[in-house]
């Protein structure tokens, strides 16, 4: 594995890193405070070419390779605070662009990737159910086979970017005897009579993340609107958990080699019985191990970007890919703010949020229990 970065690819994330810094973080703090998104921040993001990084040019991507694209992911979590946004562009990227352009007709990319590329579209992905969450395939949403398509009837909760999608990828059982065999994925356009939105979802943290549940009632979906054959659903699912797995959390990694040197700095500075708080071993240790979790955690999503790259399984490493960096981040913030003391825990400090954010990824895209679940099964146990 050789983990060497050209000049290029060092500058696409520096430039990744001076865009974020510039352009992303203002006005963080109330958006946070009331849950607001920004599609002008979406946009800006578009026009930098995060949502095309991993997507052909013919779509108006820039045919990043993976390596390429963690790198640019890693740097935008350095330069960016706003974990939410960060979280949105990947819950689109790799939930549903990627499975568009794997398993899509050319009808069906040409329809939707250069919109999703460009930030004139935003996509959703709809799996999750009020019943079913780590038991992803107990699908209760029905796909009934009519003339010239299927009728989609039931809901899909926890969606992200429900509120503000132009389209969602949504998954239906077409026969429930059948179990995963019988999952199939659709594209559903937003206005489609049947389908309606709820409103955005108050969470913990990610709240610049718009959450909210997805309804079908007698939803007529055509045939040109189903993703790959019917009953691939759970093999397209499967495709797009493996790289999200993979890709979703780089930009954590970018975001603790900001907390540490956020950390380093304060305990140079900060003066306690007449010296700098980095000079009592509580404290340096700390930090300590927070850069080691930091360089574990890089050289961990480094692999898995590597073994993508080669075309190589990667079940196992994307798991606890998203196992550790998932649990290293929220690790990471509980330091942050133990540092930086009563400072780390007002939210003016945006320490805080941090740990709030991070306490999703160890719910989203699989929660941790699942990760060692799949460890476990594949080490034979």
């Amino acid at each position: 594995m050789d983990f060497s970065w050209s000049e290029e690819q060092l500058a696409f994330k520096q430039a990744a890193i001076e865009f974020a810094q510039k352009e992303l973080n203002s006005g963080l703090l109330e958006r946070d405070r009331h849950s607001d998104f920004s599609r002008q921040n979406w946009l800006k993001c578009a026009r930098f070419g995060l949502q095309g990084l991993p997507m052909p040019e013919e779509y108006g991507g820039s045919a990043a390779d993976i390596l390429t694209t963690m790198l640019v992911m890693e740097g935008l979590g350095y330069g960016c605070r706003d974990n939410g946004l960060i979280f949105a562009l990947n819950a689109q990227m790799w939930s549903v662009q990627l499975p568009i352009l794997t398993f899509g007709t050319a009808a069906q990319k040409e329809k939707y990737l250069p919109g999703l590329c460009s930030g004139e579209l935003i996509g959703a992905h709809g799996m999750t159910e009020p019943d079913s969450g780590s038991d992803a395939y107990s699908l209760r949403t029905r796909a009934e086979g009519v003339d010239g398509g299927y009728v989609l009837n039931g809901s899909k909760m926890f969606v992200t970017n429900g509120p503000v999608a132009d389209m969602a990828l949504v998954f239906a059982t077409v026969d429930p005897s059948k179990g995963r065999w019988g999952i199939t994925a659709f594209l559903v356009d937003k206005g489609t009579p049947g389908f309606s939105v709820g409103g955005d979802m108050e969470k913990m943290g990610l709240r610049t993340a718009p959450l909210s549940e997805l309804v079908f009632q007698d939803c007529f979906i055509p045939e040109e609107n189903r993703l790959g054959r019917e009953g691939a659903g759970a093999s397209i699912f499967n495709s797009s958990m493996e790289w999200e797995r993979s890709c979703i959390l780089a930009s954590h990694v970018g975001a603790m080699e900001r907390q540490v040197e956020l950390c380093v700095r304060y305990a140079r500075e900060r003066r306690q019985f007449g010296q700098p708080i980095g000079k009592f071993q509580s404290v340096a240790n700390r930090i300590a191990d927070m850069k080691v979790r930091l360089e574990t955690t890089r050289l961990i999503l480094y692999k898995v970007a590597w073994l993508k790259k080669m075309n190589e399984p990667a079940t196992m490493e994307a798991a606890i890919a998203k196992l550790y960096l998932s649990e290293s981040f929220v690790q990471s913030g509980l330091d942050s703010i133990s540092v930086h003391g009563g400072y780390g825990y007002m939210s003016e400090s945006e320490i805080e949020r941090d740990l709030r954010d991070a306490i999703g990824g160890t719910i989203y895209s699989g929660t941790s229990d699942i990760q060692r679940t799949i460890i476990a099964r594949l080490l034979g146990l």
